[in-house]
């Protein structure tokens, strides 16, 4: 049978409970193997909480002044790894607190005034998730910069375009790896509004309904820099939408890096032989000497489906939680830091993959050259230049695949005889559209494939996205 743990734990709920939990309940409620993680943003919520409790006269300056130098000492233990963790205590509220106390005494016991452990974790994960999003945000504005060197490095070099991984149309490389920017772009905007919206304090609200201590709620909220306090106490304490919302466009970032991390896989594979990785971001075989395997690319395509996971999870534990804060809410915490770490280093393998890669321009314009990905350009010179209605025009130019297909060659290396034979208002100038380059040059549309386009995008992305500096390394 379960024995009774040691009875240190019930100090920590007050006289309503006479002995401790048994083993088993200390190993499922505890949480500080994880939560430790939050001691910075703990320490800093609680000095932030201490000032404003002085400034109302809740607490005394000397109290005040005590637990200030108290969770100093406390931080200094903390990060020079002297701070003893104790599991008893479950959390990392609760190990502060008590060490608090060891380090000033009694005046420890005044830093909880007005606050419960419900408005505490709300606050510290808060301001957790709110510093992970601006680390993400450095992350990814760097991830841009490779990817806008490389846009601009190859601003002119082709390449073939796919629909369902069929060659439609040639476009550029720079054209290409501008369409990641723009996603990436999109990552972080969404990281813009999930900072603000969460923006809110919940420090103040109590274990769910306030409380009656004088407390200025708008003091602390502006000393952790949020823009306002929570406006209710019970959604306050229970709310985990900022999570969610953390996890939601984490979700769709990882999805954005699996995408470009399986078009790596797929262009280094033999068959296209694209790209380039060195040793860096490669690894070899055990058995077969030959290969060089894009691991780095794979492993981030792999670690998309933990943070999906991480989303679907803290989604089902929320979805049948009655308001306020019941103790399921504990398993918000170790998705959260885990997708913190995943996304850290994806992007950073990601950024580093970027700067390390080296397309195989020769290859890659002879894939553009390969398929008759200028037959819609026929179509649009029979519109352009002849004035007939597209969809007779891209029944002439099908027309003409078909033509080429029987004789065994390309598009573009039918004869102007062979054009005419199928529709004879083509001349030699519907004839020099096949060309790809002069295909390619010819999409000046904004947002299209054309050097000269692709070039002007990536000086607008370079000011949009990172102020219009270059962070080349």
């Amino acid at each position: 049978m379960d024995k009774p743990n040691n009875p240190e734990a019930s100090t920590i709920w007050g006289g309503r409970f006479d002995a401790g939990p048994s083993e088993v309940m200390s190993r499922i409620n505890a949480s500080i193997d994880f939560d430790r993680r939050l001691y910075a943003q703990d320490i800093r919520a609680s000095k932030a909480h201490c000032e404003m409790l002085v400034r109302q006269k809740i607490i005394t300056a000397a109290d005040g002044a005590a637990i200030a130098a108290g969770l100093d000492t406390i931080v200094a233990e903390i990060e020079n790894g002297t701070f003893v963790f104790r599991t008893a205590l479950e959390d990392i509220h609760m190990n502060v607190e008590s060490r608090l106390k060891d380090v000033i005494g009694d005046p420890a016991g005044r830093l909880h005034t007005a606050r419960s452990r419900n408005d505490q974790v709300a606050t510290d994960f808060k301001l957790w998730v709110r510093d992970a999003l601006d680390a993400l945000d450095t992350g990814l504005h760097d991830l841009q910069a490779a990817l806008i060197d490389q846009a601009e490095r190859h601003s002119a070099s082709l390449m073939p375009g796919y629909t369902h991984l069929q060659t439609a149309q040639a476009v550029t490389i720079g054209h290409h790896l501008l369409a990641y920017v723009e996603m990436i772009g999109r990552d972080r905007s969404r990281a813009t509004d999930c900072r603000k919206r969460m923006n809110e304090s919940p420090l103040g609200s109590g274990a769910l309904a306030g409380t009656s201590f004088p407390i200025d709620r708008h003091f602390t909220a502006t000393a952790l820099g949020f823009d306002r306090p929570t406006a209710n106490s019970l959604d306050a304490v229970s709310d985990r939408d900022f999570a969610l919302e953390y996890l939601s466009l984490a979700a769709i970032l990882a999805v954005h890096l699996s995408r470009l991390a399986e078009e790596i896989v797929i262009w280094m594979s033999e068959p296209f032989g694209f790209v380039k990785l060195s040793d860096a971001f490669t690894s070899g075989s055990s058995m077969l000497p030959q290969k060089r395997n894009p691991d780095a690319a794979e492993l981030v395509r792999a670690k998309t489906g933990r943070v999906i996971g991480a989303l679907a999870g803290l989604l089902v534990v929320m979805k049948g939680l009655p308001l306020a804060y019941s103790k399921d809410m504990q398993e918000d915490k170790e998705p959260a830091f885990e997708t913190a770490d995943t996304l850290a280093l994806c992007v950073a393998a990601m950024t580093g993959m970027m700067r390390d890669i080296v397309f195989q321009t020769d290859r890659l314009t002879e894939a553009a050259r390969a398929s008759d990905t200028t037959a819609v350009d026929i179509a649009d010179w029979l519109v352009r230049e002849r004035g007939i209605p597209f969809r007779e025009a891209h029944h002439v130019s099908g027309r003409l695949v078909k033509l080429a297909e029987t004789k065994g060659c390309r598009l573009v290396q039918l004869s102007l005889a062979d054009l005419q034979s199928v529709e004879p208002a083509l001349t030699e100038a519907a004839k020099a559209v096949l060309d790809v380059e002069t295909a390619v040059q010819a999409r000046t549309s904004f947002g299209g494939t054309a050097p000269t386009r692709v070039k002007e995008a990536c000086a607008d992305a370079r000011k949009r996205f990172l102020g219009g500096k270059d962070v080349k390394q």
